[in-house]
């Protein structure tokens, strides 16, 4: 396979990544692997992604209301350094 787009090329590494930490702590594979409750395993993943995006839409909402209010640029990124503590 020959993949040229970087992007693609990240994720795919990430997942190779995720893949060997799966198999460290769990010892298996999840092509071996038949136990588990997967249905019950994304509902759980997909509640922690809402929640986090939950979080990253509030901070955008800060970040946009600081930005409008802060004319000057070094306050700025001191608001903002401060938010993101």
């Amino acid at each position: 396979m020959n993949i040229e787009d970087s992007i693609v090329l990240q994720v795919a590494e990430k997942y190779a990544f995720r893949s060997e930490v799966g198999f460290n702590k769990y010892g298996t594979t999840l092509q071996e692997n038949n136990k588990d409750n997967y249905l019950k395993h994304l509902q759980e993943e997909l509640m922690d992604a809402t929640l986090y995006l939950e979080k990253l839409m509030t901070l955008d909402k800060e970040i946009t209301k600081i930005v409008k209010e802060t004319p000057n640029d070094s306050e700025l990124g001191m608001k903002i350094r401060n938010l993101i503590r």
